[in-house]
C-alpha cells in the first residue's frame, strides 16, 4: 500500500514539474512568439518554452550540426523541407502563417510612389536581410528585381543578418528598409505610422512567404514539444498570428 502511495506522489510531482522544450524561431516571429507562448501556457502551465531566434538559414545549419531544438518555426518552406529530406525532422513542413513585406523608415517620407521611391537620390542606404540566409531578404531582393530597380539601387543595399536586425538598420543606419510587416504590430513600433513611416510592398512583386514548422528528431519522444507543435497549428494561434499582420489559412 505504501509503495502505491509513493508511486502516486511521484507521478503527481512529474505532472506538476514538467520540463523544458527548446524551439528555433525565425526572427520575423520574434514579435509574436511571446503572446503565442503565453497562450500555450494557459493549457500547459508547467512547460517552459526556451526560444532561440535567428535567420532561418543559420538556424537550419545549427540543427544540422546537432543543436538541441525540438521544433523549428522557419520563415519559408525550403529550410524545414531540407531538414525533413535529410531525416532531421519527423514531420513534413506545414504552413503556420504567411508573411508579407513592408518598407520602413524612421523619417517621414512620401511613399506614394511605392517601391520605386528607393531609386530616389535622397535614399542612400537601403537595409535588407541577407537573402542567402533570410527568406524575407530573398523576398525583398526579388521585389526589387521584379520592379526593375536592382541596377539602380544595388550599391545602396546594406545587408543585415536577420529580418529583426533589418528593422534596427531601417530606423538607425539606413534611410529605409525592407522588413517583415509583422514587426510593425509590436507595441515598440506603434510610433511608426502607415504611409508616413511605412508602407506595404506590392505583393505581386514577390513570391508569397509561406512559413513552415517542423518537429525535429529531438522531439520524437517529447510529448510537450508535440503539444506546442499542435498549438502552433491551432485556431487560437492563428488568431494571434492575425493580430501581428500575418495571413493564415
Amino acid at each position: 500500500m505504501l509503495k502505491r502511495v509513493i508511486l502516486g506522489v511521484m507521478v503527481l510531482s512529474m505532472s506538476l514539474f514538467a520540463g523544458q522544450i527548446n524551439i528555433a524561431v525565425a526572427a520575423n516571429v520574434s514579435y509574436a512568439i511571446g503572446d503565442l507562448i503565453k497562450e500555450f501556457n494557459k493549457t500547459n502551465p508547467h512547460t517552459e518554452v526556451l526560444v532561440t531566434l535567428g535567420s532561418s538559414g543559420k538556424l537550419t545549419a545549427q540543427i544540422k550540426n546537432g543543436a538541441p531544438y525540438h521544433l523549428f518555426m522557419a520563415a519559408n518552406m525550403k529550410f524545414p523541407q531540407s531538414l525533413y529530406e535529410e531525416n532531421m525532422a519527423i514531420t513534413k513542413p506545414i504552413v503556420y502563417a504567411q508573411g508579407s513585406l513592408a518598407m520602413l523608415s524612421a523619417k517621414e517620407l512620401d511613399f506614394s510612389q511605392g517601391i520605386e521611391m528607393v531609386a530616389q537620390k535622397e535614399i542612400e542606404k537601403i537595409a535588407i536581410a541577407n537573402p542567402k540566409t533570410a527568406p524575407y531578404g530573398a523576398a525583398a531582393l526579388e521585389a526589387i528585381t521584379n520592379a526593375k530597380l536592382l541596377n539602380s539601387v544595388e550599391s545602396k543595399l546594406v545587408y543585415a543578418e536577420s529580418i529583426s536586425q533589418t528593422v534596427s538598420y531601417a530606423i538607425t543606419a539606413a534611410d529605409i528598409g525592407f522588413i517583415a510587416k509583422s514587426s510593425l504590430y509590436s507595441d515598440k513600433m506603434s510610433m511608426y505610422k502607415e504611409n508616413v513611416n511605412w508602407v506595404s510592398v506590392d505583393s505581386s512583386l514577390y513570391t508569397p512567404i509561406d512559413q513552415g514548422v517542423v518537429l525535429t528528431r529531438m522531439a520524437k519522444e517529447n510529448a510537450e514539444a508535440k503539444a506546442f507543435y499542435e498549438f502552433i497549428l491551432s485556431q487560437k494561434a492563428k488568431e494571434i498570428f492575425k493580430e501581428y499582420g500575418y495571413l493564415v489559412k
